[in-house]
């Protein structure tokens, strides 16, 4: 992966590798050691400008891919980050909090099942204990399975998992976070290009997408007269361990994006950190679509 001058100017399509990608699979949730070619999320090109000094930020799904740059960006900003992983994913949980901490911040891990209610409560608490507040909420955390079968294919297992991970759990800690927030926090939620533009395989994921939209949208406006904000980034494809553990044949994933290739996280972290920023000061409601060129209303 490249490393590079922020400054320089530099060709978005040949950037990063481009499709068709080496042929792989992995069991879900997978790792970012096994993908080819590597994620990069920003170890040897972000560079920080002290625009997040002092924040208490939570970032769920931090372990890896966008979750792990925005994660890494926050630190290099200045803020202290607690992020949540599933039990499996402790090994990359570790790689991490060892970037935040090498960014001289405050890393949190916390094994966290956001699908329960009671562990959604108890990690607000550990992060406002941990970190002395909450300022910045990023739920980002999602679980997607492709099922070119068709909805006959997706079990209530399935579904259930995918409503609760990706909905549920975003709003039992947007509810539980907001009683510690202070007046200029941000609440930033991950949606995505399915959330306009459903792809048939991935029916019930693209459905949360498009809830995390309305949800982000009607929540700006009950906040805004708290002085928090709430905003939102839509990816396109993105080049993360969950491909490879969700997807049949991720050979030419983001192929059919006008650059031709899927992002890598890094390319994402700096709409969160805009948007977590006073830069962003008159900015809520709004969705960020980081998609490499597809349009979208």
């Amino acid at each position: 992966m490249p490393s590079y001058d922020q400054s320089r100017l530099t060709d978005p399509v040949t950037l990063y590798p481009q499709p068709p990608f080496p042929e792989q699979g992995q069991d879900h949730p997978g790792t970012t050691e096994s993908m080819d070619p590597r994620p990069d999320h920003g170890e040897d090109s972000y560079e920080g400008h002290g625009l997040l000094r002092g924040r208490r930020a939570l970032v769920t799904g931090g372990d890896s891919g966008i979750g792990r740059a925005v994660c890494l960006a926050f630190a290099r900003e200045g803020a202290d980050v607690a992020f949540t992983h599933l039990p499996e994913e402790a090994g990359e949980a570790e790689e991490t909090a060892r970037l935040v901490r090498d960014a001289g911040r405050t890393a949190v891990a916390v094994t966290c099942d956001i699908r329960n209610e009671d562990e959604c409560t108890a990690l607000i608490d550990k992060t406002v204990v941990e970190l002395g507040g909450i300022d910045l909420l990023v739920n980002n955390a999602a679980y997607q399975m492709s099922q070119p079968d068709g909805i006959q294919a997706i079990t209530t297992e399935q579904f259930d998992r995918v409503m609760k991970t990706n909905l549920y759990g975003m709003f039992w800690l947007t509810k539980a976070a907001l009683a510690h927030m202070p007046r200029g926090a941000s609440v930033i939620n991950t949606a995505s290009v399915q959330g306009y533009q459903p792809s048939p395989h991935l029916l019930d994921y693209a459905m949360t997408k498009s809830a995390i939209i309305s949800f982000t949208q009607s929540l700006a406006q009950m906040l805004a007269e708290k002085g928090i904000r709430a905003n939102a980034v839509a990816p396109g494809p993105v080049w993360t361990p969950l491909i490879p553990a969700t997807m049949p044949d991720p050979t030419n994933f983001g192929k059919q994006s006008p650059l031709g290739r899927p992002a890598q996280p890094a390319e994402m972290a700096p709409a969160y950190v805009f948007l977590a920023s006073n830069r962003s000061s008159y900015i809520t409601g709004e969705i960020i679509n980081a998609t490499g060129g597809t349009p979208l209303p």
